[in-house]
């Protein structure tokens, strides 16, 4: 059946058509001080947007508001687990950007220098951010749950000038020393940092080194007689950089540009998000990653939109905070993340019933695939059928959406689980990694972008040959995400996880999100993470780890029950090699699980850095379940009974 309706078929079809005219149409509509004299250049691997063209990304997002009458609109709300709550509106919010742009300049900060910023997010970390691109300057925001040596990684590589951080910061009631982490990253060698500016926020007073480190307040009296004018930029010249895939390997810095960023976001944002001025917009992500970049701070702003900020845990102080800010805020759209949900999830409906969310028009959802149990319950349960509740993928690479469901063109039908289809002017398809040759509809794959768009990376900062490498090379030709999907008979796309965290169980390829989506059918499943254990049979066989909603606890029934259940969604071929029942995933701060990491505890071995973990106790958890089970499997009591999940619908643990 054909489910694209007519005007988005349309906006596709041209996007593909003739892709540089579509762009060149779409960047119309964005703040430009002088047009580009060439809409495209693509020398590959790399590629300009726009060339020629001159803008700046804060300017575009304050300045012009400002002088077009939307100062006296709320800009900022800026909201705490514990409580606490600041408003800036357009005006004062660009006051207070260009009072940190002319201290930045005063503290000897010029264009193309780069900046880290490890904070919070807060007004002042946000105010940093559109301070740096004002004045030319390249801002790298490291979030402030890694460890000194993943922030050492990633000043160094930037040849970072200057570091911002604060004293303190909270996490569920808990005070988090930024300050001395930041102090143990360059003891370790961070020669191109020269200063450290500290905000003070707690009641003890970290060590301070003379002639390098200074306090917030001593930061900002250096803007005294210093220039707040921003600085005109070629639309290819980088606003910022950010880190990507630093769990596993060495980071990789994703430059991000004044002019294709800008573009891309607040097109893919209206497109995909509904994006608008006068919009009271929330994601809950943190401003350390690409969501925070792009929807907490600058295509809302871009677009005029009033963007909350949210510094601590959701479900902290207690389940009723997500919509407590919701009622309070008047919120419209939602940006949130599949692992933030199922937090919630754990919870019951019952915290979101006493709360009037009447204001909600839409939720959309990024970061993991969204599985269908999580789906139907906030679709159903939370909202009641009465909005959408949309997901989406995309990469920091891509700096905004790259496949969703068009809600601000035409609302296409939801099928729980997928991503949608290929927004217009993505050229996005699934191929056999082999030869690069596209799947059958139900074949699984690997996603490519077989074009350039506005947003995507041009580079990796200062590794031109590792971006050719592990991008453009890897299939030739093509942009390589490293992300496994099918295709289904409609277009849309079904995410299957990163293309390593495939589980081959006898010659079967099976993808870790749909294992995940299975267990969460069973109502006592609050949470599944799993991985490929090593199987002499069969190649390999499912390890799972669970954790289970209140009022469950976990029982040789409950564990037939979760076998049975995930027999009954996708067949004999998923075989369970055992499951682990855990209080908490190893999970990053960004919500993701760390499949890795359980892998790891599976096989015996050094997890690697976990510095950006969530709880640290989860993996000790984790490992300590895993080795009571063997035990248990080795004198034969875990089981009462076989499970029917060999590949032939016969056998038991190993």
């Amino acid at each position: 059946m054909d489910v694209v309706n007519p005007i988005v078929a349309r906006w596709r079809r041209e996007g593909l058509e003739d892709p540089v005219a579509f762009w060149a149409r779409a960047a119309e509509k964005a703040f430009w001080f002088r047009t580009w004299d060439e809409p495209f250049v693509w020398e590959p691997p790399t590629f300009r947007w726009f060339v020629g063209g001159q803008t700046n990304l804060s300017y575009a997002a304050l300045d012009r508001h400002v002088h077009t009458g939307r100062g006296g609109q709320a800009a900022l709300i800026a909201e705490t687990e514990w409580g606490e709550r600041r408003t800036y509106t357009y005006a004062q919010l660009w006051r207070f950007v260009r009072r940190i742009a002319a201290a930045l300049r005063g503290l000897g900060i010029q264009r193309g220098d780069r900046i880290g910023i490890y904070m919070p997010t807060c007004p002042e970390a946000i105010a940093l951010m559109l301070a740096a691109t004002r004045i030319g300057a390249i801002h790298i925001v490291v979030f402030a749950g890694f460890g000194a040596g993943a922030l050492a990684d990633r000043l160094g590589m930037a040849g970072a000038r200057a570091v911002f951080t604060a004293d303190v910061t909270w996490r569920r009631g808990r005070e988090v020393p930024l300050k001395e982490i930041v102090d143990q990253a360059l003891a370790g060698g961070v020669p191109s940092v020269e200063r450290v500016v500290v905000l003070r926020r707690g009641t003890t007073e970290p060590p301070m080194t003379p002639g390098r480190d200074i306090w917030w307040d001593d930061f900002l009296a250096l803007a005294n007689g210093q220039s707040d004018s921003h600085e005109v930029m070629e639309s290819n010249e980088p606003a910022f950089i950010l880190a990507t895939s630093g769990t596993t390997a060495k980071p990789k810095l994703a430059i991000h540009t004044h002019g294709p960023y800008q573009v891309g976001i607040t097109s893919t944002g209206q497109w995909c998000h509904g994006l608008r001025a006068g919009d009271v917009w929330w994601a809950t992500s943190d401003i350390g990653w690409i969501v925070g970049h792009s929807y907490i701070v600058y295509a809302p702003l871009l677009l005029g939109a009033t963007t909350i900020a949210f510094e601590g845990a959701l479900d902290h102080p207690s389940p009723e905070t997500v919509y407590r800010i919701i009622e309070e805020n008047g919120v419209t759209g939602i940006f949130t993340s599949p692992t933030a949900v199922r937090l919630l999830m754990k919870y019951g409906s019952e915290p979101a019933r006493k709360h009037d969310l009447s204001s909600v028009e839409r939720v959309v959802c990024a970061g993991e695939v969204l599985n269908p149990p999580a789906w139907e319950w906030l679709q159903k349960d939370v909202f009641q059928n009465r909005i959408p509740v949309i997901d989406h993928w995309w990469q920091t690479e891509t700096a905004g959406p790259v496949v969703g469901n068009p809600y601000g063109i035409a609302m296409l039908p939801i099928k729980p689980g997928s991503a949608s289809l290929p927004l217009p002017g993505m050229d996005v398809a699934v191929v056999r990694p082999e030869d690069g040759t596209p799947c059958r509809p139900g074949e699984r794959g690997v996603v490519v972008i077989r074009r350039p768009f506005p947003g995507l990376t041009p580079g990796l900062w200062g590794e031109p040959e590792r971006y050719a490498r592990d991008y453009w090379q890897r299939i030739p030709g093509v942009y390589f995400t490293g992300d496994a999907a099918f295709v289904d008979e409609d277009g849309y796309i079904w995410f299957a996880g990163r293309a390593d965290e495939i589980i081959k169980i006898a010659d079967h390829r099976i993808g870790t999100i749909e294992v995940e989506s299975a267990f969460l059918r069973h109502p006592a499943v609050a949470e599944a993470g799993v991985t490929g254990r090593p199987d002499p049979v069969r190649g390999e066989v499912i390890s799972a780890f669970i954790t289970l909603k209140q009022g469950y606890e976990p029982s040789p029934q409950l564990e037939r029950e979760l076998i049975e259940t995930v027999r009954r969604e996708l067949g004999p071929v998923a075989v369970i090699g055992e499951i682990n029942f855990v209080r908490a995933l190893p999970k990053t701060r960004s919500g993701k699980i760390m499949r890795r990491v359980l892998k790891a505890v599976i096989l015996d071995r050094d997890p690697g850095d976990i510095s950006t973990i969530e709880e640290e106790g989860s993996v000790e958890e984790a490992r300590a379940a895993w080795l009571q089970l063997k035990e248990m499997l080795r004198v034969g009591v875990y089981l009462e009974q076989p499970q029917p999940s060999g590949v032939d619908g016969e056998g038991s643990l190993p």
